[in-house]
């Protein structure tokens, strides 16, 4: 297990404003905001998330190209007992993964261009109330999208990463709840 003591939990942490526009703070939504110092941190973090996971979690990813999102997505199937490859699906949309009792579903929504295309590739059907979902870019699918439970949002600072997770639901809550900050 990686080592969580560069993963600084710090509800004080100045954050970009391009990081959570839109998100959390006004909306009262329960918000956790993070210094993670560099790779391990962030696994260390994901390690944690995975703890809170349950069927039919739906996490928006949000950051820039290589601000963290698959190692994050690559930290829960890891602390989930994954032991293959994890590799964004820039290329597929999707990639599929068995780990842990859960069936998780990683999408990386970049290449898409309009809703159309989400409709046209039949993703809608992987939602079915069991499945976990990390997805990236999730504005690239406009409506087509179920609400999310966890929006995590990912950017760079300083040497590391600043973190920002808002819980939209029940089941979000429970799962930032999890995560023992």
């Amino acid at each position: 297990m990686p080592d969580d003591s560069r993963f600084t939990p710090n509800p004080e942490t100045t954050v970009h404003p391009e990081l959570v526009e839109g998100y959390g703070g006004s909306t009262g939504s329960p918000r956790t905001v993070a210094y993670l110092d560099d790779e391990d941190a962030t696994l260390a973090f994901a390690a944690r998330l995975a703890g809170g996971l349950q069927r039919g979690l739906v996490v928006y990813l949000h950051g820039d190209l290589s601000a963290g999102k698959t190692t994050l997505v690559r930290g829960v199937l890891r602390a989930l007992g994954f032991d293959g490859r994890v590799k964004s699906p820039t290329y597929t949309l999707l990639e599929t993964y068995q780990a842990g009792g859960f069936e998780l579903r990683h999408f990386d929504l970049y290449r898409l261009n309009d809703e159309e295309e989400w409709e046209v590739a039949g993703f809608r059907d992987e939602f079915n109330g069991e499945n976990i979902f990390f997805i990236e870019w999730p504005d690239r699918a406009g409506s087509m999208l179920p609400p999310a439970d966890l929006d995590i949002h990912l950017a760079p600072a300083e040497s590391g990463r600043t973190l920002a997770v808002t819980a939209y639901s029940t089941q979000g809550k429970s799962c930032l709840n999890a995560l023992s900050l």
